[in-house]
């Protein structure tokens, strides 16, 4: 049988736009208390708002690279909603340039982003799952966790670093309830790729909700299963064998 969310408390990063928005809507739609994490104030509201659950819902903006910002934030997700059960490590940024183009800070933010946030978040989120009883840990990683390509070498270092972190924490986690998923996802389409990449023919990529759709079959799995690891790409997909 699978899990019932009904009531249950998840923060997801990057919830402003994309994959991020997709989860979000998802999850809210299984009747998940969902706090939309966003650098952009903005586009967390507006997320926020056309969920129409104005009870359950609740924007963040906050950089999720920084500890003090990402302690705060969920502090008020508990504040708010009383616990923490699921975190969906979405947030991601990349800067496509050469090795010799790319400047240092330029790889720092981006792995900022994308490695050190989901550790940050995890670090802060562990003691506070664990004093409840368990809950759940989502990184969206990516097919660039698993082979690479030119000119994004801040971006795979991130993501097989992120694949090497969840699988990390999966091992710690389990003694106490804590399940540690990662969700090696292919081309989406999402401005993230289309407006970086505008050549790139959209039948290609993936409807952003199938991956969502993926995030929630991990969260409904039963106590006794966890997944630590799914791939799911377009049946066209370029970017994986």
């Amino acid at each position: 049988m699978m899990k019932a969310l009904d009531k249950k408390v998840a923060l997801v990063t990057g919830g402003g736009s994309g994959l991020g928005e997709a989860i979000a809507r998802v999850l809210s739609e299984a009747g998940v208390k969902v706090a939309i994490g966003d650098i952009k104030k903005e586009a967390a509201e507006r997320v926020a708002s056309s969920l129409g659950k104005s009870a359950d819902v609740m924007p963040l903006c906050f950089d999720v690279g920084c500890e003090v910002q990402s302690e705060e934030a969920l502090a008020q997700v508990k504040e708010r909603f009383g616990k923490v059960d699921i975190v969906i490590n979405n947030a991601g940024t990349d800067v496509t340039l050469p090795i010799d183009e790319l400047k240092f800070e330029e790889f720092d933010r981006v792995v900022q982003t994308n490695l050190r946030g989901p550790f940050v978040l995890s670090k802060i989120a562990f003691p506070l799952m664990k004093a409840q009883g368990g809950g759940s840990i989502v990184n969206i990683v990516s097919t660039a966790a698993k082979r690479t390509w030119p000119n994004a070498s801040a971006y795979h270092a991130s993501k097989w670093g992120l694949l090497g972190l969840s699988h990390a924490l999966h091992v710690e986690g389990r003694k106490d309830n804590i399940k540690v998923s990662a969700v090696i996802s292919g081309g989406l389409r999402t401005p993230f790729i289309l407006d970086r990449f505008p050549d790139v023919d959209p039948n290609l990529l993936q409807d952003p909700m199938n991956v969502a759709k993926t995030v929630l079959f991990l969260l409904t799995q039963p106590e006794e299963t966890v997944v630590p690891e799914i791939t799911v790409i377009p049946m066209r997909e370029t970017s994986w064998p």
